[in-house]
């Protein structure tokens, strides 16, 4: 595989790797060799070095002294911590929405994505769907106009979406499941009902973390 965007070829590389991490191409554990890496992808070894610490902020690896870069362990004290976080996270995003939305256009991208997942769901595209579920959040950071919480779930997601695609690979969740969720959140969203929307967040952190810790006890 050949890069072309110099501008952003960390940023590339670093998405390549998350990907497979994600997927469990690359399992826990895992050594990520760069001159492997440098020689598949066709880059720079400076290039490979910058995606590997962006891939550590966004705790898909673990660089240590010596050894190199190697994936991190999903272990149930880090699912249950990431889904509390997320959890808190994904609650100021969705009141943000449901506070500042003034006409049904403003939602339109919500609707949008809504469809998407279902279309994900129809064809059991696992990949598709858990993308389409943080493009929720994405859409919400207009909304909430906060940098800091858009950096600080930014770097989160990666390691949110390998948990949730873990789960639903091993059957432990079903998307069906979770687009109840997304449609009552609408609901919620709609209905400016920001008592619902920490209700019906809080529920699908909760399930979350229970299914993917489901995943992790049947591996």
């Amino acid at each position: 595989m050949t890069f072309k965007a110099p501008d952003s070829l960390s940023e590339q590389i670093a998405h390549y790797l998350a990907d497979r991490i994600i997927r469990g191409e690359l399992a826990p554990g895992e050594r990520i060799q760069e001159q492997k890496v440098t020689q598949a992808l066709n880059v720079s070894r400076g290039s490979v070095r910058e995606a590997l610490l962006i891939l550590e902020r966004r705790h898909l690896i673990t660089i240590l002294p010596r050894r190199g870069a190697q994936v991190t362990e999903l272990t149930p004290h880090k699912v249950f911590s990431l889904c509390a976080l997320m959890s808190e996270m994904y609650i100021l995003l969705g009141h943000a929405v449901a506070q500042g939305w003034q006409t049904l256009a403003d939602l339109a991208p919500f609707v949008e994505i809504q469809q998407r997942l279902q279309a994900s769901y129809q064809r059991q595209d696992t990949k598709a769907f858990v993308d389409e579920s943080f493009n929720v959040m994405r859409a919400a950071y207009p909304f909430a106009n906060n940098p800091y919480l858009q950096e600080t779930v930014d770097n989160l997601q990666p390691a949110m979406s390998r948990a949730y695609y873990l789960a639903l690979d091993q059957r432990q969740a079903s998307m069906d499941e979770y687009l109840v969720f997304f449609d009552r959140l609408l609901d919620a969203v709609m209905a400016r009902d920001t008592g619902q929307v920490r209700e019906v967040l809080s529920a699908y952190c909760r399930r979350s973390s229970e299914l993917v810790l489901a995943a992790l006890a049947a591996r």
